[in-house]
This record gives structure tokens, sequence and C-alpha cells, in this order.
């Protein structure tokens, strides 16, 4: 097989399905895969966890993922969205690694949608290390020793005398080299080695993996403009689309005029689009489109429409009554989710009782690139660029909504703005489709405005946490009484449910660690109003919040020092099994190999603490407040300083945060996740909230939904990464897991300062107001 030039010829990339086959065709190719599928009685026998448990599961094939050019150069494709965590970064470094190929000689490309060729592409949950870690080695480390053999049988050697240096195959003895681009077609004939088979890299000669100086491959664009995001898509011909969409979730369009809109010069069509029926899933809300020849002149003509709603069943969703509702429902005895001892029989016989309740409203994701995608249908094909978080998803959607069968459908996945979890929902990319369908496949790029994203998104769900505690005369908790409430995520998918799911109770509720005889957890029902979505770190958010802040109301209820008495409840290090707590979820990863290690967040804590200064004196006004949790199989714990002035004006001086995620692949992208984290959590924390009136989201931009900006940033973020050189082990998540701990840490902060307790999100103006 002759080599051709490479058709990867920018350092980043992202190519479609037809020139990614092109460029495996210019570079190494074998159709042999590493895995043997496993027949369909076997795959039923065993349980799957982590990546094997993901649709379309983990694929390891070096010839999938590795394009080697006939010029040396080095090619990884990536199977996740970057959307800021630096994926595209980290996953080539561990191939890079385990290939000893020169880093400057690498290049990153972007898969399309399509699972069954790259396996599971999902980039949520903080699974993209923790799931293709151990991947990318394998395909780094079969690449390497192929091409070591391609050599010695070139030289007439044994292949033990020969190995891979800096891009180069080198006889020691003789001292003879080849290029990496010399040995691609000879490397291309052999059989990929077998699993039992394949030579790891010794982790103390990483070059890349774990090293602080790897700079984010896209860093470049990104800082410069050249990027291309999902809403940089241009195609020739385009046309320009904004919706007009139903206020309240459920609503319809009763009827419309758009007389005047077709005046607005520019406006080429407008199109009514069918509304999917609650749960409305991933697909399209329906409304009205404005297609015209510039995403202005759709703004100004969706302005000058005239729409009759019929607003549903959730019309008269107000959140200052639903709170009522959602508090109503906390005191009263729901639905158990865990039960040890006899929590009923242990609170009246407490020396104390302390109970408090939390409120965490409505969030919405706001990434700083709003939802985009263009779409264009030729020849009965329909492909995609869109910032999307799941691929597969997106092409799935499209195909049931357009009637077309799945191998018509492409989708190219674009740099992402930030995702945040609502770009894990395609409907816009569906939407982009039937108004380009709607225009017989002239290409359409649909724009989600501000005002659209914030009144229109998946939002974080709204929950009041009850909890009640029992002390002994020394202080001990002795009962536990836990109920939240709040609607679930399920929503979106089935009619009506009204608990919350086993993975959205496994996210600190059910799994929570603190060594406390009596213990219950309840779970209330509640109905859902609005689209319930994944936020990051999702539930963990409220549970966090009220769990943490409630140990510290405890430990000054027993005039104990807050850190102290977060580990005593926390108990001695041990490993828990999760379905020992009633967690039947963790994260969907074996508990055999993801215990629940309280010794692993007892140490983040203490390390925390002891880099923040615990205990050090401070100025009058100032406080440290602390929270710790494991989330997404890593740990993470935080110590937030506060200084609040005599009229209640906050500053924050200092975030300490640590996190244990087991072993380290980039850690320059591990701090800058971390720091990113502290400020979402200060954000949700302190200004975070949409409201409902008349089923309507009041909030619409950066106005009324507020973000932290940089004059109310921490002045200090200092990220602390518990070391793990053990590369054998198992890898925690670290995209979420910085954000929970950032909200209790910061009001246990202010309570600390003030003496006033804060049990209702966002901060605002409690302070002010005495």
């Amino acid at each position: 097989m002759a080599l051709g030039q490479s058709t990867f010829i920018a350092p980043v990339l992202n190519v479609s399905r037809r020139s990614l086959l092109m460029g495996l065709g210019a570079g190494l190719v074998l159709a042999t895969p590493l895995s043997r599928p496993a027949d369909a009685a076997e795959q039923k026998a065993v349980k799957k966890y982590g990546g094997d448990a993901m649709p379309h599961g983990v694929v390891d094939d070096p010839h999938i993922f590795i394009v080697l050019a006939a010029d040396g150069s080095v090619t990884v494709i990536c199977n996740r969205s970057e959307m800021g965590q630096g994926v595209r970064t980290s996953l080539p470094m561990i191939v890079a690694d385990e290939l000893n190929a020169d880093w400057a000689r690498v290049k990153v490309a972007q898969a399309p949608g399509d699972e069954e060729r790259y396996g599971n592409e999902d980039t949520d949950g903080s699974r993209s290390l923790r799931h293709h870690f151990l991947a990318m080695r394998r395909c780094g480390a079969a690449m390497r020793m192929m091409l070591e053999e391609a050599a010695a049988t070139q030289w007439g050697v044994p292949v033990t005398e020969v190995a891979a240096v800096h891009h180069e195959i080198v006889h020691r003895a003789s001292g003879r080299k080849l290029s990496f681009g010399a040995l691609a077609e000879a490397a291309s004939k052999l059989p990929t080695p077998a699993h039992d088979k394949l030579q790891f890299k010794d982790p103390a000669k990483f070059q890349y993996i774990g090293k602080a100086d790897i700079a984010l491959i896209d860093g470049v664009g990104i800082t410069t403009g050249s990027a291309n995001y999902g809403i940089d898509t241009r195609l020739p011909g385009m046309l320009y689309a904004v919706i007009a969409r139903p206020p309240v979730y459920g609503g319809v369009v009763k009827s419309f005029d758009a007389s005047e809109t077709l005046k607005v010069p520019g406006v080429v069509k407008v199109v009514s689009i069918e509304p999917t029926p609650i749960p409305s899933e991933f697909q399209p809300l329906g409304g009205i489109g404005i297609i015209a020849k510039n995403t202005w002149a759709a703004i100004k003509g969706r302005e000058k429409l005239k729409i009759v709603w019929d607003d549903g069943p959730n019309a008269t969703y107000a959140s200052d009554t639903f709170r009522k509702t959602l508090e109503t429902a906390a005191r009263q005895p729901g639905k158990v989710v865990r039960k040890d001892g006899d929590v009923y029989a242990a609170l009246p016989k407490a020396a104390k009782r302390v109970s408090a309740e939390y409120y965490i409203p409505h969030l919405a994701q706001a990434p700083m690139e709003a939802p985009a995608a263009t779409v264009q249908i030729k020849d009965g094909h329909c492909e995609v660029w869109a910032c999307v978080q799941s691929p597969q998803a997106t092409h799935d959607r499209i195909a049931k909504r357009l009637g077309s069968a799945v191998k018509d459908v492409t989708v190219n996945v674009t740099l992402l703005g930030g995702g945040f979890g609502r770009k894990s929902k395609p409907d816009y990319a569906v939407e982009a489709a039937l108004l380009s369908q709607a225009m017989a496949g002239t290409p359409v790029k649909l724009t989600w405005t501000r005002e659209d994203d914030i009144q229109h998104s998946y939002y974080h769900t709204v929950s009041v946490e009850h909890i009640e505690a029992g002390l002994d005369a020394s202080g001990k908790p002795v009962a536990w009484l836990h109920r939240t409430v709040a609607p679930t995520i399920i929503s979106i998918f089935k009619p009506d449910p009204k608990h919350e799911a086993p993975f959205e109770l496994g996210m600190g509720a059910v799994n929570n660690p603190f060594l406390i005889p009596n213990f219950q957890v309840e779970n209330p029902a509640a109905a859902a109003h609005t689209r319930i979505g994944w936020f990051r770190s999702v539930s963990n958010i409220p549970h966090a919040f009220a769990i943490l802040s409630f140990a510290a109301e405890l430990a000054a209820a027993a005039g104990r020092d807050p850190k102290d008495y977060l580990l005593e409840l926390i108990g001695p290090p041990r490993k828990i099994v999760p379905e020992a707590l009633a967690d039947m979820w963790n994260y969907n990863e074996n508990p055999k190999l993801y215990p629940f290690d309280t010794g692993r967040l007892r140490a983040v804590i203490e390390k925390v603490a002891d880099e923040s200064g615990w205990g050090r004196s401070l100025p009058k006004g100032h406080g440290l407040g602390i929270a710790g949790l494991h989330s997404f199989a890593s740990y993470t714990a935080a110590v937030v300083e506060v200084a609040v002035g005599d009229k209640g004006q906050m500053t924050i001086p200092r975030v300490d945060i640590a996190i244990d995620c087991g072993p380290i692949v980039n850690p320059e992208r591990i701090r800058s996740q971390l720091e990113g984290a502290v400020i979402q959590g200060i954000s949700l924390a302190t200004l975070g909230e949409i409201t409902f009136r008349n089923g309507r989201a009041e909030q619409s931009n950066f106005d009324g939904y507020q973000l932290t900006r940089i004059d109310a940033a921490p002045k200090v973020i200092k990220t602390h990464i518990l070391p793990m050189k053990d590369y054998d082990q198992p890898l925690g998540g670290v995209g979420e897991p910085g954000v929970p701990p950032v909200a209790p840490a910061l009001l246990n902060a202010v309570f600390a300062a003030t003496g006033k307790r804060i049990r209702q999100l966002p901060l605002g103006s409690q302070l002010a107001s005495g």
C-alpha cells in the first residue's frame, strides 16, 4: 500500500466522516479490532461498569484513533467534545506518551458522531479520561509495538533489540534509525497485539502524562479567535434562523400572523414547527421559525410576529408557590430510600435536636456560546455542524424527526463555547434540521440568542432539603433524617414521575458516609413543571449544600470546630461498598474498583485545611468555611474565606480547593477545571436563580441571571492536587467534582464571619437585609 499525503494538515481540525475515512486510507489501516466482541449470552450474564456500560462502550483499536502519515505526523482522533476542559489535549497526550512520539508532531482531529466506530461519545459525567485513559494507552502501546516489529523485520534483528525513541525506531546495537513515517506502511500490515501481549510504558518514564508543561492544543486558536465554534459555521448559500418558542413548557401555538414579519428586509420564510408533547425529551418545543438572509433580519422578523399561545398545563407555574409546595412535602414523611436503625425512635430521645431547611432554585447552564447548529440536506443526506456534547444523540434524534435512515445523517462536532450539561440535549440541532428541510435542503444556521437560552433551557432542578438531627449530651449525632424533594430529570423522558431517580439520589443523599447509628433518607414526591436537565455536578449541588451546611450547624450547636466535627462525622478511614448504603448507582462504576474511601475524603479535607491555614487569626468581619465530599469518583474539599462589611457587602479574599482524582494525566487541566468550578460555584451560591411566574422564566439575559464577574471573583484561588503515581489505580472525574463544595464552604464562611446562617440560595442581598 502506498502512503499518500495525510489529509490532516492543520494542528487542530474538525473533519467530516468522509474526509476522516480518506485520512485513514492515507495512514495506518488495519481491520482487526483489539477487543473480541462478547456473544449475546455473555453480555447478558456479566454486569458492565464504567465505559463498557455506556452505549456502544469503549473502543481501543489504534487504527480507529491514530493516523500515522507518510510525513511522520501522528493524528489522534478525539471522540469527545471539547468545551474548555482540554480533552482534545489530554487524550492525545496519553497516546503520544505510550507511542514515544514527539509531541510537536502530534495533531488532533475531531471524530464525527459515529459511536459504532468510535465507541461512546457522550461528553458528560466527568467520564472522558476516567473511561478512556486505559483505552488510549492500549492504542499507543499497540502502535508502538507494531512499528518496532516492522523495523526489526526490515533490519533482520530480534524485536527485543529495537525501541521507539522520540518519533523514531532505534536499533540499539547498531545505532540505526527509522522514522515513524518510513515504517507506517509496513506496520499497517501487521496484526494488532492482543491485550495480554501489550507492553505498557513504565509510568516512571512518562514524558507527557502527569507533566505540568503541556499547553492546550486548541489554545492558540481559542485565544486568537481563529477557532471555530458551532456558532461560527459558514456554508455557501447559507440562510439564518431564529425561532419563537412557547414561553411555557408544554405550550403550543393557537394562531399566528406573520404578515409584518415577511415585510422585514431579509426575511425569506416563516415556518411552523410542530411541538413535542410532554415529556419532550431532546425534541424541539415547537413554535415559529423565521428564516432570513442574516441573523439580525431573523431576529427583527421574530419581533414582528403576532402569536397567540395556548400555555398548556404549566401555565400557572410560579416559583414562590411551588416552593411552598416543596416545603410542605419536605415536612411530611416520604418515600424511604435509605434506612439505618430507627431514626423516628432515636430523635425524641436525643439530648438536643436540630433541624433546618435549605432551598436551592432553578439554575440555567448559560454557556458563553449559546446553542447553535447548521444543517444542510443534500441528495438525501443530512449533514450537521453543531456544538454538541452528544453527537450520537444528535444523530439519532435528527434521523427520527426527519424520518431518515440513520446512515443518512452526519454530525460534525465543533468546539463548544462551554456546555455545563446544556449541550447534551440536541434539540437545537433538530430544529436546524427541520428548518433546512423546510427550505428544500438549503443550509440553515439556527442561532439561539442569550434570551432564548436562558428562557428555554433544560434547568437544573429546584429543591428543598429538610434535615433533622438528634445529638447526645456530648454533641455527637445519634440520629439523622434527611428529606430531599426535587423534580427529577426523568420528567423529560417519562410522563409525570414524582421521585428522584437512583442516579440523582446517589449524588450525595443516600451515599452520605456519616457514621450515625440511626440514619434515614426520604424522598417525598415532587412534580416537574418545566424542562429539567443536567447542570454541571447535577444533584450534588443541593445535596452537598444542605448536608455540609447542616454539618457545620451541628458543629456550632455542639460548640465544636467545623473541620474537626466534619471529620468526626465521616469517621475513621474505611472503604464503603456503595450497595451497603442503598446506593446502587455509584456513578456506574464497579464498586470493587471504586469503593467510597473515607480515608481519601478525610485526606482532601485535611489537605485543604492545612493549605488554607485553617484556624489562623482573621481580621474582624472575616470568616472561613469548609466543605468536602465524594462525587464523580473523586474527592474534593474547599475552604472559602469571606470578608463581610458593616452593610453586608461581601468579598472573597481567598479560596483553597483540593482534589484527589486518582492518577493525574494533565495537571494543568485539573487546575483550570478547579478554578472554573470555584467561579461557577460562587456564581450559583451568590447570584444564580431562575424564577417562574405564569409558567414563564422571569430572567432573560445576564442582567437578570447574573454570573460572577471579575470584580466579585476571589482575589486568590489556590488548587491542591493530591498526588497519585500508581497508574494502575482507577481515575476519578475532574470536570464536575469541584463545584459542589464551594456553596456550603462559602455560606459556612459567612456564618463564621457574621453569625448569620444562610439556608437559601442564592445569597443575593440576604446579608444586606440584616
